[in-house]
């Protein structure tokens, strides 16, 4: 009896440690697991460019740089983080993983060489050479970003915006909070070793989920929605929970140990998304087992083999088949080919297809989308990269530039998965259009322009959450549209492109206007003291005046980026009334 019972055990015992192995299998296979890497890879990605505020200082004064000097680098950061075509060009002929290597690689060389001469451990390098460093850098975005949101896009055709609301909410957004509690934790206020930490920390990541990232062939499910709003709830959590943090912090003033005890709660919500992730791929593994059980893969053998049978039973009785059409003849071959595809360029199929890169490209739906990103987000990320400058010019403590950060980067956050969610719903169910809200975004944006350049007291908080929710919102608003007016056979590229307008902006708002504006001013303090810039030495300007003429500026530009977004509404709103996602359920 005792032989039997234990030979009963074996089978069983065989069967759970194959059961167990096939849900792990499901989990490391699945989906949401990629959607959790994708998460991942995305916050990562935008360690460095989003803590430029932080570190710009570091290098400004270790390497000597004026404040237009400094917002080149500025500008090739922004080129390099959102010029992504390649990345685009190569991930539509190769998988995810080669784009996502490639993005790790360039990331460490980059930043790696910024924290070398920062820290002095080489020469000090040209300007061009420092230009370099920081555009391969933050290239790696492009990269990273590319190989990540693109495939997730494409996994989840119905439910892009919620897709893109969630990744972007993280990359960048979250991204600048969640990095700030880890740079003072392990450095405290060391800047230069923040530079290292965003070195390695993107790369590693990158490379640990290269096999999670690829594109799926599955079929909806019901419950997809769903599962993309508990991501959300999480998310709102870990935001919540930065910003209680954040006002404490302020309040009371944090030693490092401190830091390093908000910062466990912090990587808790930052990870709490991969219990979602066992449980819904827990939920399919046990569907698919029962499905399995109740033989349904028997049902479908013996009922393929009657269809079968009727089958020869009617093609016995059908007469045979008609005989194939006759080919045109080669002139009309030939007439074809005397098309040029160059004349297709301008003649492009209906919105909501798949538009070739060229059709797209010198479409003027992409025009007016092109040259509204370049207003709209041009002047929110001008703010967003003189921060420092801008808190230090009036007057606010170190301490305060960390709040400016982190409280920007939480109102960025909620921009993007307000807009993505926001205007999915406003979508599907009152044919809202996405331009639309774009418009809106664009309007209010000019408002915390306008808090900026009049310097309103007590009032620049608020501007760093307008200006951070405005950002944030217009990057998954853009995003969608792309896809949904050229289709996603091009994806990878079109989207990329869309990001060039963002450094075009930034070049022209924030080198040429706000940088050369607060140079000159800066001169104008110096020569009203008595006072002459030597080579090399740092240029500062402090009060009001430094960006307020560039902030009117700015505010203008956004105003007719406003209006040209308005024009683009009008020319779709008769798309946006269909069911544009009706092909992705037939």
């Amino acid at each position: 009896m005792e032989e039997m019972a234990v030979a009963g055990t074996v089978p069983s015992t065989d069967s759970n440690r194959t059961g167990m192995k096939s849900l792990a299998v499901q989990i490391l296979t699945g989906r949401w697991l990629m959607v959790f890497a994708a998460i991942l890879v995305m916050f990562a990605a935008a360690s460095a460019t989003s803590m430029f505020g932080l570190y710009s200082n570091a290098l400004k004064s270790s390497l000597g740089y004026d404040q237009t000097t400094l917002n080149l680098l500025g500008f090739f950061k922004d080129l390099g983080a959102n010029v992504g075509v390649i990345s685009g060009l190569i991930n539509e002929v190769t998988p995810p993983w080669v784009v996502l290597s490639m993005g790790a690689a360039m990331n460490l060389f980059g930043y790696l060489m910024i924290w070398l001469a920062v820290s002095g451990k080489i020469a000090k390098p040209h300007v061009w050479q420092m230009c370099l460093y920081i555009c391969i850098g933050s290239n790696s975005q492009a990269f990273a970003t590319t190989g990540a949101l693109v495939t997730c896009v494409k996994n989840f055709p119905e439910n892009r915006g919620a897709v893109l609301g969630i990744l972007k909410g993280y990359q960048g957004a979250l991204t600048g909070a969640i990095i700030t509690q880890m740079y003072h934790a392990f450095y405290g206020d060391d800047a230069v070793a923040l530079i290292l930490f965003v070195a390695w920390l993107p790369a590693a990541i990158s490379l640990g989920f290269l096999p999670a990232i690829r594109i799926m062939k599955v079929g909806q499910r019901r419950n997809e929605l769903k599962v993309f709003y508990n991501f959300l709830y999480i998310s709102l959590g870990l935001a919540g929970f930065l910003m209680i943090i954040i006002i404490v912090q302020k309040k009371f003033g944090f030693t490092q140990s401190q830091y390093g005890g908000s910062l466990a709660g912090v990587l808790f919500l930052l990870f709490l998304p991969l219990a979602l992730v066992v449980k819904e791929e827990f939920e399919l593994w046990k569907m698919n087992k029962q499905e399995c059980l109740n033989g349904h893969s028997q049902l479908n053998i013996i009922t393929e083999k009657l269809n079968t049978e009727n089958t020869d039973e009617i093609d016995a009785s059908s007469p045979p088949p008609s005989p194939p059409p006759i080919s045109a003849p080669a002139t009309n071959s030939r007439n074809q080919k005397g098309n040029s595809w160059l004349s297709n360029i301008f003649r492009p199929p209906n919105r909501g297809e798949d538009y070739t890169i060229l059709q797209a490209l010198f479409s003027i739906d992409m025009f007016l989308l092109f040259l509204a990103t370049i207003c709209g987000v041009g002047g929110t990320l001008t703010a967003i990269d003189n921060l420092g400058q801008i808190g230090t010019s009036l007057g606010y403590p170190t301490d305060s530039l960390s709040t400016f950060i982190s409280l920007m980067s939480i109102w960025n956050y909620l921009g993007r998965v307000v807009a993505g969610f926001a205007s999915e719903i406003f979508l599907t169910k009152y044919k809202f259009p996405r331009p639309l809200m774009l418009a809106l975004i664009q309007l209010l944006a000019c408002a915390g322009h306008l808090l900026m350049a009049f310097n309103v007291h007590n009032a620049l908080y608020l501007a760093w959450m307008i200006i951070g929710f405005c950002f944030g919102a217009q990057w998954p608003l853009l995003f969608a549209i792309i896809s949904e007016i050229f289709g996603l056979k091009y994806y990878s590229t079109l989207y990329n492109f869309g990001s060039v307008a963002s450094p075009i902006g930034s070049y022209l708002l924030n080198v040429r206007v706000a940088g050369y504006l607060y140079d000159k001013e800066a001169e104008r303090q110096m020569a009203a003291a008595g006072s002459h810039r030597k080579h090399g030495e740092e240029l500062t300007c402090i009060g009001p005046e430094c960006f307020k003429l560039a902030f009117l500026i700015i505010a203008g530009v956004t105003f007719f980026g406003t209006i040209t977004t308005f024009i683009l509404v009008l020319r779709t709103r008769k798309f946006y009334r269909t069911d544009i996602y009706k092909k992705f359920r037939e």
